[in-house]
């Protein structure tokens, strides 16, 4: 028999349709529910390709006996982490708070008026090592709210104040140079040898390379680009990369890339096309540019729907296993490709006998003197093996927040390499977004069985907004222009923080929860702070709107007191820091005829403020062909029908 959970828009929701406990969405019902039984409630968190998440729920909530505990003593709310990240970011603090840490699946106990009172994150369906079993937990959890119900509220209490005072805007203190402060910290933790920084898990965090990459090209720091392109190339030749049907895992379980968390995210992807783009750009190496196109290559076949929205990631997990889509044995590798193809190709791509991961191997060049190997027939026929050997579960959700990023990307690797079929993605999926997921100027976050969610969340109005400068940077066309200010005034309007400066990560009028965070630090992705600071600062340097100019300055003062405390975790703002006080090239080119924007497109560096015009009192052609007006470093060249940067 179905739950409450079988109609909601969130693929990660519907995974629990099925379940035994009488599952709730984040609803008023779920609340007055428990407060009418004088119930505690159990929040559970996650997402619908998170490994722990499948493993927890398959041992206690698919488990009939937990099951009734749960129903007997409990409401329990199933929230998924994409669809409300304001909920999933408020109670991670209280996680991170009871625990000192935080992750999938997040597992909350609290009041029927949203209060916290304990906290975890996965727990095994028996006690083990120092971990309370689920059931254990679940009946000492009940106990204690029947017998010591005072505690459990002074608990709760005091767990709010200390959210509330740790949310308020921090004490000014003195100025420090936090782009220096920050390339040190890099260097600091630089894994020479291995690229990355630290040890073990290492993440991409693609923004820190473009950060980065920034830097060196405006300070002639060569370790910053070294740092950015061994983190690269390793992260290209690790196992982190699929050899085979390319796209990046999210993680590195190791320091080597070498074995991946193999869930792929269209996020991860999106931002290291980006970097890569990038990378090409300043570098012009093709084997960076050759990587963000095999990327997006796995984005486009993989991860589009039909009408052009992007599905939101694939599971790490096939028949219950993780990583057994992605490795395989000498043998099976000898079968597909023959003995001769089979030994070259498992000798180039380190599957060994003895295997690299669990008795199995990770397909990667890490051994592999070559810059790299192609063997492009034989990946294939083991990528056509793998797709009949087992199947990846697809979360088939389409947010706004990511597919923005991959607006971004797509657009960035149209003006590096010229292919006018990453173009024709980017505004297809703008398209979809437009027609599904806009209406009468609101945003909303997500898209899934034909259902949209509610609540639009400061990513998707930041993201979206840079999304629509990278594709006026990329068209010239200034309806994408217009709609880039239009929901970049849009945020300041409904998310800002009047008075301490920020934009919160709800709108101030739709807030539910006890506090509505301020979201700075640069995750997995960049926070939606720095990248409204980015775009501010995009959007002023292309309109010279006074009005950006005043909440730029704001901006700018709210983030350098945030990022203070930890520089190099904000390298998005860092590069709107960068590109204010040291801006790209300005160029106005001066177009003959309309046909001649498809040229001009083709010569524009990679981060220059473009405005395209017709001839003008302003703007003259010369010799009677399309000319560009370039401003640099506060000083304008004279104009040329030949564009030199």
């Amino acid at each position: 028999m179905s739950n409450r959970l079988k109609n909601q828009t969130s693929p990660y929701l519907r995974q629990h349709s099925e379940n035994p406990v009488e599952w709730y969405p984040w609803c008023d019902e779920a609340f007055e529910e428990a407060k009418k039984q004088d119930k505690p409630i159990f929040l559970s968190i996650g997402y619908s390709t998170c490994h722990w998440c499948h493993v927890m729920a398959h041992e206690s909530f698919e488990n009939k006996e937990t099951a009734d505990i749960l129903n007997k003593n409990f409401i329990s709310i199933k929230v998924d982490r994409e669809e409300r990240p304001d909920i999933d970011s408020v109670y991670m603090s209280v996680c991170q708070g009871f625990t000192g840490s935080g992750g999938w699946p997040m597992s909350i106990f609290m009041t029927w008026d949203k209060k916290p009172f304990f906290a975890g994150t996965y727990f095994p369906v028996h006690s083990q090592f120092n971990t309370p079993g689920f059931s254990d937990l679940l009946e000492s959890i009940s106990d204690h709210w029947n017998r010591n119900r005072s505690d459990i509220l002074d608990s709760s209490e005091q767990v709010i104040e200390h959210l509330k005072k740790n949310n308020t805007d921090k004490l000014n203190t003195d100025s420090h140079d936090i782009t220096e402060m920050a390339v040190r910290l890099f260097k600091r933790s630089f894994d020479r040898k291995y690229g990355g920084f630290g040890s073990a898990p290492k993440f991409p965090t693609p923004h820190n390379l473009l950060f980065l990459m920034l830097y060196a090209n405006r300070n002639n720091d060569d370790m910053s680009m070294e740092m950015a392109e061994k983190t690269l190339v390793q992260m290209r030749r690790g196992g982190i990369f699929d050899h085979i049907g390319y796209g990046f895992s999210r993680y590195s379980t190791d320091r080597y890339f070498l074995a991946p968390h193999f869930e792929n995210t269209l996020y991860d992807n999106a931002l290291l096309i980006i970097a890569y783009s990038a990378a090409y750009s300043q570098t012009k190496n093709k084997f960076y540019l050759d990587t963000a196109q095999k990327t997006a290559e796995y984005v486009l076949r993989e991860m589009v729907s039909p009408d052009g929205g992007f599905y939101s990631a694939q599971d790490a997990d096939s028949e219950g296993v993780e990583g057994k889509f992605y490795t395989f044995t000498p043998d099976e590798v000898t079968d597909v490709l023959g003995k001769e193809s089979g030994k070259k190709f498992a000798e180039a791509f380190d599957i060994t006998s003895g295997g690299n991961f669990d008795g199995v191997s990770i397909p990667n060049l890490l051994k592999n003197n070559s810059p790299d190997t192609d063997m492009g027939e034989e990946k294939q026929k083991l990528y056509d093996y793998r797709k009949k050997r087992s199947t990846l579960h697809l979360d088939d959700k389409i947010l706004v927040s990511w597919n923005s990023l991959m607006i971004s990307a797509l657009s960035m690797l149209y003006r590096v390499s010229r292919e006018e079929k990453y173009l024709d993605a980017a505004k297809k999926s703008q398209g979809f977004i437009e027609n599904n997921l806009i209406s009468e100027g609101k945003i909303y976050t997500s898209f899934s069985d034909k259902k949209i969610s509610p609540h639009g969340f400061l990513d998707d109005y930041s993201f979206y907004t840079a999304a629509m400068i990278e594709l006026y940077n990329s068209t010239m066309d200034s309806s994408y222009l217009e709609k880039a200010l239009y929901f970049c005034m849009e945020t300041v309007k409904h998310f800002s923080d009047s008075k301490n400066g920020g934009f919160y990560l709800s709108k101030v009028s739709e807030n539910e929860l006890f506090i509505n965070p301020k979201e700075t630090y640069d995750g997995a992705i960049p926070s939606g702070n720095s990248v409204m600071a980015y775009n501010l600062v995009r959007l002023y340097q292309l309109t010279q709107n006074e009005q950006l100019k005043e909440l730029i300055e704001k901006q700018f003062e709210f983030m350098s007191l945030e990022a203070q405390d930890y520089p190099s975790g904000n390298s998005m703002f860092l590069i709107a820091k960068i590109i204010s006080e040291d801006p790209p090239e300005h160029i106005v080119a001066v177009i003959k005829n309309k046909s001649d924007i498809s040229d001009v497109r083709s010569v524009l560096p990679f981060l220059a403020n473009v405005s395209v015009t017709s001839e003008n009192q302003e703007y003259k052609l010369i010799n009677d062909r399309t000319t560009y007006y370039v401003c640099r470093n506060h000083v304008c060249l004279p104009p040329s029908d030949v564009l030199e940067i």
